[in-house]
């Protein structure tokens, strides 16, 4: 329990900043459709604004695998500290909050606590991912390698700016090369 504590405090902490009002911002916009079966499996976490539960986390990747009940495990993997260190992971559950355009979930890894996961740039590949939180406070950009060009990122970087984020915030994850 010591070890969820933390998880706990951070998902209500995450929680409260949706419950207050201040200068309101217009609400993300997220891409119109997300196959659903295209986006399941590994992504790396190349960049976040990182936030107290992932401060100290590298070679961190997100694992989305669909289930039979049409909700997706989330598997958040990741090393604490530095990349030789023991991989740990935590275990969460996805699903689709708008299932118009699958690009709007809920996820949680503590029970009662649901967060938003907002797709709001998506390579027409499937290469990468960035996931959006309402506030704008949170922001993860995902790669399905551990590497990501740079003219690439600088695109994201300014669509992301482009929606309201204040991209100065965002900190690359180190990784493991392939």
């Amino acid at each position: 329990m010591t070890r969820l504590l933390p998880l706990l405090l951070g998902s209500l902490l995450l929680s409260l900043p949706a419950c207050t009002t201040t200068m309101k911002a217009p609400p993300l916009k997220t891409v119109p459709h997300v196959d659903l079966q295209r986006y399941s499996g590994d992504w790396y976490v190349f960049a976040n604004i990182p936030y107290s539960l992932e401060k100290g986390k590298v070679g961190s990747l997100d694992r989305y695998v669909m289930r039979p009940d049409g909700r997706m495990d989330n598997i958040f993997l990741f090393r604490r500290g530095h990349l030789d260190a023991p991989l740990e992971q935590w275990k969460g559950v996805a699903w689709v909050h708008n299932k118009e355009t699958n690009a709007e979930w809920r996820v949680q890894f503590i029970w009662p606590l649901r967060v938003p996961y907002l797709v709001i740039d998506l390579d027409p590949d499937y290469q990468w991912s960035v996931v959006g939180y309402p506030n704008r406070k949170l922001a993860w950009v995902l790669s399905r390698q551990p590497t990501l060009d740079e003219a690439t990122y600088q695109g994201i970087l300014k669509r992301m700016a482009a929606q309201g984020y204040d991209t100065a915030k965002l900190a690359k994850v180190p990784q493991r090369a392939k």
